[in-house]
């Protein structure tokens, strides 16, 4: 994926302006570090936006894990918070913050570049978009056509072709792991069933575990295909030309009837931090068009800044268009989810 100039420019000028405007924490706000949770900051994304925010004069501390694991440890924090911001959840995590009353509304200098219905359907504005991501199976296109590649997750399990030659999970944390679960069992739903999900349903993802190959811990995806060891697994589209990149694997993606799921990052600040100023001005600064511009020009995201989406690489903005978002009943899955997670790391992680 080439950079794109502009947003190189663009980045520049909006840094160069944010640190003539002060935010050198003279506002009042507390002293320290601005705190900043965050599932997406893989690949080098803390690093960059650590070194960039500095620029600006913010002096932040990225705190890293899935989103899972990111969401519960704000909620176990809610009375005593630690974050300042939270940034890269999807909507189904903020709407649990939300509920939980552990974020606060405030709207962004950069509102009006953004489609609301992306944010918070509550009109609220407690959380608002970032970036828009396609949740998908990813296969390495040197080893199969598009004809002889699998046609759904399903196939992983019900064809022998493809038994070993996926990677399975080792842990259920993750926001990418959470929705593939999600857009598998919700094709499975029954109010009679266990958990409102059909015996069927339970039955795919018991294949998907006796089936795959198992996550090798601090081993890429990436790497397992291009060393020959797994030709497939999951993704998130973001998360490819990086990869392609540094392991030399061309990425074919498969393409389900019924599509995939679209998880769209948020942002928020955290309620009950003693740096409420800092932490809006961050939020104004990180999801300015131009710093979403840098930001998809430097990891392949797909802004959901209609400005900073103007200005995307083509190909970022093609892949994502070629991609059909998958209908998810998300009150559902919002019900059912934790419960979900818990059956299956009891039953079927192996």
């Amino acid at each position: 994926m080439r950079h794109l100039p502009k947003a190189a420019v663009a980045l520049a000028a909006a840094l160069l302006l944010t640190a003539c405007t002060g935010t050198d924490g003279s506002d009042g706000d507390g002293g320290g570090p601005l705190v900043v949770y965050t599932n997406s900051n893989t690949d080098g994304r803390d690093k960059w936006l650590t070194e960039k925010a500095a620029e600006a004069g913010f002096d932040i501390q990225v705190v890293g894990q899935g989103g899972g694991d990111t969401t519960n440890k704000l909620l176990a924090e809610v009375n005593n918070p630690v974050a300042d911001v939270v940034f890269g959840l999807n909507h189904l995590y903020f709407s649990q913050l939300a509920a939980a009353n552990a974020i606060e509304p405030y709207t962004p200098s950069w509102s009006q570049e953004v489609d609301p219905e992306l944010g918070d359907p509550s009109g609220q504005g407690r959380f608002w978009p970032l970036v828009q991501q396609g949740i998908v199976l990813a296969y390495n296109a040197d080893v199969y056509g598009p004809e002889e590649a699998p046609r759904d997750w399903t196939d992983l399990w019900n064809d022998k072709r493809f038994h070993g030659r996926y990677e399975t999970v080792d842990g259920l944390g993750g926001a990418t792991t959470q929705l593939v679960f999600a857009g598998i069992l919700t094709r499975y739903q029954d109010p009679n069933g266990e958990l409102g999900i059909s015996q069927e349903g339970w039955q795919q993802i018991k294949g998907y575990f006796e089936h795959g190959s198992p996550a090798v811990p601090d081993v890429d995806l990436y790497a397992r295909m291009a060393e020959g060891k797994v030709d497939m697994g999951q993704m998130f589209t973001s998360g490819i030309p990086a990869r392609e990149k540094e392991y030399g694997v061309t990425t074919g993606l498969v393409k389900p009837e019924v599509g995939v799921p679209f998880a769209v990052e948020q942002i928020a600040v955290v309620k009950g931090t003693d740096q409420p100023e800092q932490a809006r001005k961050f939020i104004d600064w990180f999801g300015s068009a131009e710093v979403q511009g840098a930001w998809s020009a430097e990891f392949g995201a797909m802004p959901a800044n209609t400005k900073a989406a103007a200005e995307t690489d083509p190909d970022i903005v093609e892949l994502h268009q070629e991609l059909r978002q998958q209908d998810i009943d998300w009150d559902f899955v919002g019900e059912n989810l934790a419960s979900w997670i818990e059956k299956i790391e009891l039953e079927y992680v192996r």
